[in-house]
């Protein structure tokens, strides 16, 4: 395949955009940098990528104003043709420390149907130890020691609930990052190609509309012709 020349940066490469087929407002950018750039010339894919960067940074600023980290992240990635996709679950387990996994742990046991039961299984148990069973109980009624030991467990188990919250809120957090940045990315690249699809229907319809053109003249000197030659308006014979 035959190399081309890249009009901004004189770079040779055998894959590259035709000039033409970029749209406007990238192609006054790319003049900005490049006043006497020819537009029949061709631009290569880091360049073309470049430009397409700025153009859809100038768009989301003109739409949402100053970008935030993440949309700046978007773009980078659209400019570098990077995936934006990352793998939450990796990133969340290598940042969890021992105390994090002991607060997901109780949180987990203290949110289920075995804790319900396991604990008034304990409270109904230490009742009637104390109300039946013995005769010198360790914790008469109206059982003190009792709801010291439930107030100590609820003081102790409130804040580690609490952090395993805080990590969830955390997580959902990443991930609705992540949603957004892939959102983000589709949404552009799905605009840049439907601009691209009417830039080249309008190019396209423009050729066929000339043809046409053509053959319509073409018919009309055919006919011309034949009207000058005698075939029109003669008595056919019997």
């Amino acid at each position: 395949m035959k190399e081309k020349t890249c009009t901004v940066c004189s770079a040779s490469e055998s894959h590259m955009m035709p000039m033409s087929m970029l749209r406007k407002p990238i192609i006054d950018l790319i003049k900005k940098d490049h006043p006497d750039i020819n537009e029949n010339g061709y631009i290569c894919t880091e360049d073309l990528n470049k430009y397409r960067a700025r153009y859809i940074s100038s768009l989301l600023e003109e739409e949402k104003g100053e970008l935030s980290s993440l949309e700046k992240q978007v773009v980078k990635s659209i400019e570098d043709q990077e995936n934006i996709t990352k793998n939450l679950g990796e990133q969340i387990s290598r940042k969890v420390t021992f105390g994090e996994k002991i607060a997901d742990k109780v949180a987990d046991f203290g949110g289920s149907w075995t804790f319900v039961i396991i604990f008034f299984a304990s409270i109904l148990t230490w009742m009637t130890i104390n109300i039946i069973a013995l005769r010198n109980p360790f914790d008469p009624y109206p059982f003190i020691l009792l709801n010291l030991v439930l107030s100590c467990v609820a003081a102790i188990q409130a804040p580690v609930i609490m952090m395993s919250q805080n990590r969830q809120e955390a997580r959902d957090r990443m991930r609705d990052e992540n949603e957004y940045a892939i959102n983000l990315k589709a949404e552009i690249e799905i605009r840049h190609l439907q601009d691209r699809l009417d830039h080249f229907i309008m190019k396209e319809w423009q050729r066929l509309l000339e043809i046409q053109i053509v053959q319509t003249d073409l018919i009309e000197e055919l006919a011309e012709k034949d009207v000058l030659g005698g075939n029109f308006g003669k008595p056919t014979r019997k």
